[in-house]
């Protein structure tokens, strides 16, 4: 029996929650992921996992045996990189995921920049609104926006968005100003599909939230194509401040109930913690993070 490839299809099994899944993670038979398992028990003589119906648990030697199963895996792992030299150039693959529009508006010219100025890194840049397990998918980097949920990733911030109500001046020289929320009812809306409260715009008032039921006479699936409506004149739209800040400053659109705004949400650069970050992954994070900032109109108090 092969230990360390034993090892690493049991960490594999205890992420992924179930050895079938495992095997597709890993790429191998399934019946090759529970024979290794066995195998690692019969050697230990010791029961390391209850194999359930849903999910797999660990019991409590599995769980002092995986804790140093990923030890032995990571100083292996940082082995082979310092001797690959990763550790003394910025060289190799770095997988980096964004958010689909924000990716595209204010990730990717900075990946471009990047790549020009470090010529042995190759890059794959995922755009996708989906949430993205590092670990599981072998991503180096993800940016994410709102607040993050406690875990061992390192998070740095990079920004704040705000959740702003715009119409173009057409608009609201035909229609008027709302001068509140519930003031929504009366006018043509233009709603993002795509997620629950898409037709409950939440606003706050001396600290507290109210939600506005509103009514639409246009809806879409996309944030750009909710600016351009609104900009068009189709009617009020609500959108992550990012894809109107050009607009607003050319006068094409204009805020609305900034008074009422909810507090911003903020934009994290996220990565998995480990004992030494890959020189490619230092240098894409010193390279990104004042871009992103000057890019979000953020500084770092």
């Amino acid at each position: 029996m092969d230990r360390l490839d034993a090892m690493i299809i049991l960490v594999a099994a205890v992420d992924t929650g179930s050895l079938s899944a495992a095997s597709r993670h890993l790429r191998i038979p399934l019946a090759t992921v529970s024979r290794r398992v066995s195998e690692l028990e019969e050697h230990l003589n010791v029961r390391l996992l209850f194999r359930g119906n849903r999910k797999l648990v660990l019991t409590d030697a599995g769980r002092s045996y995986v804790a140093s199963c990923r030890r032995i895996i990571e100083e292996i792992t940082e082995i082979e990189r310092t001797a690959s030299g990763e550790y003394r150039a910025p060289q190799g693959e770095l997988i980096v995921s964004a958010p689909a529009v924000m990716g595209r508006c204010h990730v990717l010219p900075i990946v471009t920049e990047f790549l020009r100025a470090f010529p042995e890194v190759q890059m794959r840049l995922q755009l996708t609104d989906r949430y993205v397990n590092l670990v599981e998918e072998h991503v180096d980097l993800a940016v994410r926006i709102g607040e993050l949920p406690d875990s061992s990733l390192i998070a740095t911030r990079v920004g704040l968005i705000r959740k702003v109500v715009c119409a173009s001046p057409a608009y609201i020289e035909r229609r008027g100003v709302p001068k509140k929320p519930a003031d929504l009812v009366a006018h043509d809306c233009v709603v993002h599909e795509g997620h629950a409260i898409s037709y409950n715009w939440e606003f706050t008032t001396e600290g507290t939230t109210q939600r506005i039921q509103v009514p639409s006479r246009l809806s879409v699936d996309l944030g750009e194509a909710a600016v351009a409506a609104a900009a068009d004149g189709a009617g009020i739209a609500r959108v992550l401040s990012y894809l109107v800040d050009d607009l607003v400053k050319s006068r094409s659109v204009v805020t609305l109930l900034e008074a009422y705004e909810p507090s911003p949400m903020p934009v994290s650069l996220v990565y998995a913690s480990e004992r030494q970050v890959p020189l490619k992954l230092r240098a894409f994070l010193d390279f990104s993070i004042p871009r992103l900032r000057e890019r979000l109109g953020y500084k770092d108090t």
